[in-house]
């Protein structure tokens, strides 16, 4: 279900207000159900990347909708901001120039394939996201990251490394889900 402008921009306003917060006093931004129409409450999964000057700054999400989408967004905002693991907490003179960019993921789908080269043909560049597990191992890609990997064989053996496997690795009980996202920014 794609969100209104209006609600886009709330969203949007919520993910800086939470990353203010944090800059504040540590802690994300906390949110008043009550304060919000009735579909930003509802539960989505989201994903929030932060980019500075075009380059990754930090993204944090979760694949399952957990919780209403307004404090989904609080919190990512707030965890890619400041608990990203590949990068150090933003600083404040980093906020103004802050691109703020909100993904709303679509439940996902188990994918049935007989073969990796089956997998790649049915992949649909810029409008797929994946999760790819095996065993304990999991790793996904946001339709985004089409950008930067647009070949479907790169996509997945990027993918594959993500998750902890190498580029080459196959096996029959590889599980890849599909996903879609609405893009916020």
């Amino acid at each position: 279900m794609s969100l209104n402008k209006e609600y886009q921009q709330q969203l949007l306003a919520v993910a800086k207000a939470s990353i203010q917060q944090g800059l504040e006093s540590g802690r994300p931004l906390r949110v008043n159900l009550a304060d919000y129409p009735r579909v930003l409450t509802e539960f989505r999964a989201t994903f929030v990347t932060l980019e500075l000057h075009q380059q990754l700054r930090g993204c944090i999400g979760r694949l399952e909708a957990t919780r209403p989408l307004v404090v989904d967004v609080a919190e990512n905002a707030f965890l890619a901001a400041f608990q990203d693991p590949r990068f150090p907490p933003l600083a404040v003179n980093e906020l103004t120039e802050l691109d703020i960019h909100i993904s709303l993921l679509t439940e996902h789908v188990l994918m049935s394939f007989c073969s990796e080269q089956d997998l790649i043909n049915q992949l649909q560049p810029k409008i797929d996201g994946l999760i790819l597990e095996e065993g304990l191992r999991r790793g996904t890609f946001l339709p985004s990251v089409w950008e930067q990997l647009p070949e479907p064989k790169q996509f997945l053996r990027h993918l594959k490394q993500k998750a902890g496997l190498s580029a080459d690795y196959w096996s029959d009980t590889i599980k890849v889900y599909r996903y879609q996202t609405e893009s916020i920014a």
